[in-house]
């Protein structure tokens, strides 16, 4: 897809602080598109993350990729901040809006992979699936009003896999899952209306924080496979943002509504490469290791 492909779209990438989100929008910018950048963390404090990332720094980000950057402080799961959001977005756009990413997670710190699910503290549990349910479902309900009344538009809910299977801890596995279904919904409801509505996930993500949980940098990261050979197949938040980016601008996307895609098969569909010019595909490698009885 040529540079300026989405030049005059309008996007909102709703939790786009960091990891897929920040490489969500940088990639949307570099096609030309006006990106509102929405999360927690700002430069006027952090979230309960404590991660260092801002807004604005992803914004800032989006301008020089070649798009235009805006940066909007919400908790997506308080409905008053989401919808002086799309209020603002409806003021300065003239009622446009043409994709919304749902990329809002913030549950990491939340889920206990250690333990079973009577052993899980309840509370944290209940948070993860309040901050990635809920906040999807707030956002989806005053987003999807300027879709209906412009009867056209792109829904992507990130999530973690592809298909319906336990990702080993039973708060995760039911946000991730949730949000497939959620699509799926979503696209029934709005196919008269010429929407388009899909989950999408990448592999192993070599998010900002998953490089600081293995103590590397982004010039050094395969020596992280010492800890974890996995990680030799990990994807940057770019490739996933070049999904995204082939996905707003392809004009039969909604040949794929409803689907569940991933990052590694749109890779082969639209032949694009992550930043390093390879293809990471963690369908195949996971494949592998399933058929030689290495998980489960």
């Amino acid at each position: 897809m040529k540079d300026g492909a989405l030049l005059g779209k309008v996007a909102l990438v709703a939790g786009g602080t960091r990891g897929a989100g920040r490489g969500i929008s940088i990639a949307l910018g570099e096609k030309g598109a006006t990106v509102y950048v929405t999360g927690r963390s700002s430069a006027k404090g952090r979230s309960d993350l404590n991660r260092p990332e801002t807004i604005e720094e992803t914004a800032e980000l989006v301008t020089r990729s070649g798009g235009k950057g805006i940066p909007v402080r919400v908790d997506h799961t308080n409905e008053y901040e989401v919808k002086e959001l799309f209020e603002k977005i409806r003021g300065e756009q003239s009622g446009r809006l043409d994709v919304l990413i749902n990329d809002i997670w913030g549950g990491e710190h939340l889920i206990d992979w250690g333990k079973k699910f009577w052993e899980h503290d309840l509370h944290n549990g209940l948070k993860a699936v309040r901050n990635c349910i809920d906040s999807h479902l707030v956002t989806s309900r005053f987003a999807l009003p300027f879709f209906v009344q412009n009867r056209t538009g792109l829904l992507i809910e990130i999530t973690d896999g592809t298909d319906y299977r336990f990702r080993g801890n039973v708060y995760y596995s039911l946000v991730k899952s949730s949000l497939i279904h959620l699509a799926e919904c979503f696209a029934s409801e709005l196919k008269p209306y010429g929407v388009t509505v899909l989950a999408l996930t990448p592999g192993f993500l070599r998010s900002e924080a998953m490089l600081d949980y293995f103590k590397v940098k982004e010039s050094n990261w395969r020596d992280a496979a010492k800890q974890d050979p996995h990680f030799l197949q990990s994807e940057t938040p770019m490739y996933i943002g070049r999904a995204v980016a082939c996905l707003a601008g392809d004009p039969e996307v909604k040949g794929l509504n409803g689907q569940a895609l991933s990052t590694w098969k749109l890779s082969e569909k639209y032949d694009f490469t992550d930043i390093d010019g390879s293809r990471p595909h963690w369908g195949k490698y996971y494949e592998k290791l399933l058929n030689e009885g290495l998980v489960s």
